[in-house]
């Protein structure tokens, strides 16, 4: 990509894309298909933009732009995706709130940190299926344990076994872990289909503490990593970072973690750490002599949490599979 020039701002909804030029302070709105974006190319050919010149910066919304994104990488035209809460705090105090104006916004934010902005990169097809199969298996394992609560619940008010209520609520259980047995079988299938996905998730799976499902949605999250190039940025996303919390002589807080995280990743590291702490001679008996020299237990996980996630990017780097006791089996 050359140095970009113009700076166009998004906003996405199901339906429809609001977009801004910054510096020739034009707007268009497009519907959210096909057709719209072929109107979008038409658009930027008329304002006279070289398209290798041109990045587009729009916030995470989802699914909504999955199609503008496929049709962007296809036409070579760059783009970014920025958190919402990041535009809303570098704009500050602002009054009236319109999808134009919203696509405004981001395009000023973008021509003002147009220097650091980097343009996504296409994502495998395999890592997209991977992305579906995994966020369709949460959903499912989340309605199932609803049920499951609510089933005891109902036990708990005296309902019998052979209540209609119960028996519902329980074949619905046994669909959802057959469906969710059928994803997983998919998601082993899309491993098989990519050998580098598939030798990175066995080498997770190597680290004590860490199974299908954690190495499953880290190779998402770091586009088999790819997205993060060191432990440290990921652990500032799963907000297992700590941070300094002082200010002058008023403020001498604890160094803490952050709330601004991926609070599923945090969960998944959070079970790992729990699981390792049982189960991995090392870290069991660094908690407990943590723990006995008078640190807080959550702190203690939160270097366990840690610790997995920078073993995680070791085996990544070599190649090779977690040994335990290392350094004395080298």
């Amino acid at each position: 990509m050359q140095k970009v020039q113009h700076i166009i701002g998004a906003d996405l909804s199901k339906k429809t894309i609001d977009l801004v030029c910054h510096l020739k302070e034009t707007h268009l709105k497009i519907d959210n298909h096909l057709q719209g974006f072929k109107t979008l190319l038409k658009w930027i050919s008329r304002q006279q933009i070289n398209p290798s010149e041109l990045i587009i910066v729009m916030e995470h919304t989802g699914l909504y732009s999955f199609c503008f994104e496929k049709f962007l990488h296809r036409h070579q035209i760059s783009f970014t995706k920025v958190s919402a809460l990041t535009i809303k705090h570098s704009i500050g105090l602002v009054r009236g709130k319109s999808d134009k104006i919203d696509a405004s916004r981001i395009a000023a934010y973008g021509y003002e940190k147009k220097g650091k902005l980097s343009a996504e990169p296409p994502t495998s097809k395999e890592l997209q299926r991977l992305q579906l199969l995994y966020a369709t298996r949460e959903r499912l394992v989340k309605q199932k344990v609803g049920l499951i609560n609510a089933v005891k619940e109902y036990r708990n008010i005296g309902l019998l076994q052979n209540d209609p209520v119960l028996q519902c609520q329980q074949r619905l259980i046994k669909n959802y872990e057959k469906e969710i047995a059928k994803l997983e079988i998919q998601l082993d299938n899309v491993f098989k289909s990519n050998p580098s996905l598939q030798k990175n998730h066995l080498l997770l799976q190597s680290i004590k503490g860490v199974g299908k499902v954690l190495a499953t949605a880290t190779i998402i999250k770091t586009r088999n990593f790819t997205r993060f190039t060191n432990a440290r940025k990921f652990a500032c996303f799963c907000g297992t970072a700590p941070f300094e919390h002082t200010s002058g002589t008023s403020i001498k807080g604890r160094t803490r973690v952050s709330h601004l995280a991926d609070k599923q990743m945090k969960k998944l590291l959070d079970l790992s750490a729990k699981t390792a702490i049982q189960h991995d001679k090392e870290l069991r008996e660094y908690y407990l002599t943590r723990t006995q020299n008078g640190k807080p237990k959550m702190s203690t996980i939160n270097v366990v949490r840690n610790k997995i996630l920078y073993r995680m990017f070791a085996v990544i780097k070599r190649q090779t599979p977690f040994i335990e006791n290392y350094l004395q089996a080298a």
